[in-house]
């Protein structure tokens, strides 16, 4: 399935046509659009790092991306990502936490069924993962890097979505944006290592050697993990591009290390939205 790249008076952003439906609302950030500065230039997301960004152009900048989606930003739910594989049900209560007032949880993936609620998670490289179940309207988003996707994280999430809301594998659709591809995630042995460990001669297939060292195809794993999880190739949607080398586009903390914000990817159910 294709993505598509939408400008809204500047903000440049993505969506999956695999999820698009009536009373959905998602969009995939690029780094195109906002009002930060110098490394953080200029939709950034984060407020921390070597060079904090002002926190007035990051308030500035989530509501600039909400209005572009058309989201709350009193509905953002915001991860706070610990590369580790806790799957947050989130419900009416976090509405507004990691923006508004500040977040009690350390977690990597977040679901939901509870419309008004829209579901942020962030990457500078990095998986970013939303799920969307169209029977149970239901929805997940999962931050995975190498320590999320050998964590199986993104199957994890969709079968969260399973055991807390009813989905069947079978009818959820996941979409991947922007993330470093193999091109460009060149590793020592211990990310290899780690894929072989959790999954098995089946992950060869998505790691090869280059000059010494490994590459390692993040989003291929993960498509793949959630293909052997039930869901169907035709509810997978991947985008091609890669943070590393679109640094005109995304945050990549491959080229630029800590010296750079984030882009985030957002999935929220409309209030009164449409039925499945």
């Amino acid at each position: 399935m294709p993505f598509l790249t939408h400008d809204d008076n500047g903000v440049v952003y993505h969506t999956s046509s695999i999820l698009e439906d009536g009373g959905l609302l998602h969009g995939f950030s690029t780094r195109l659009g906002g009002v930060s500065g110098g490394c953080c230039a200029s939709l950034n997301f984060r407020g921390g790092g070597p060079e904090p960004d002002d926190p007035a152009h990051v308030r500035e900048n989530y509501r600039r991306f909400c209005a572009a989606l058309g989201a709350d930003p009193a509905g953002l739910v915001l991860s706070k990502q610990v590369h580790e594989d806790t799957v947050r049900h989130v419900t009416a209560s976090d509405a507004g936490k990691g923006l508004l007032t500040p977040t009690d949880y350390t977690a990597d993936a977040l679901v939901t069924d509870e419309p008004g609620l829209n579901l942020m998670v962030f990457s500078a490289d990095c998986t970013i993962w939303l799920l969307y179940d169209p029977v149970t309207r239901s929805i997940g988003a999962v931050h995975a890097g190498w320590r999320g996707t050998a964590l199986d994280l993104p199957a994890k999430a969709a079968a969260a979505m399973g055991r807390l809301f009813g989905a069947r594998p079978e009818h959820i659709r996941a979409a991947v944006g922007a993330g470093i591809g193999p091109c460009c995630f060149e590793t020592h042995d211990d990310v290899p290592e780690a894929m072989r460990a959790a999954f098995g001669p089946g992950v060869e297939a998505y790691i090869a050697p280059r000059d010494g060292k490994w590459t390692v195809d993040l989003k291929g794993i993960n498509a793949w993990r959630l293909r052997e999880s039930g869901i169907q190739a035709g509810h997978l949607d991947v985008c091609p591009l890669c943070t590393a080398c679109r640094t005109d586009l995304y945050w990549s903390h491959r080229r630029s290390g800590d010296r750079r914000g984030v882009q985030g990817a957002v999935i929220g159910l409309a209030p009164g939205g449409g039925c499945p």
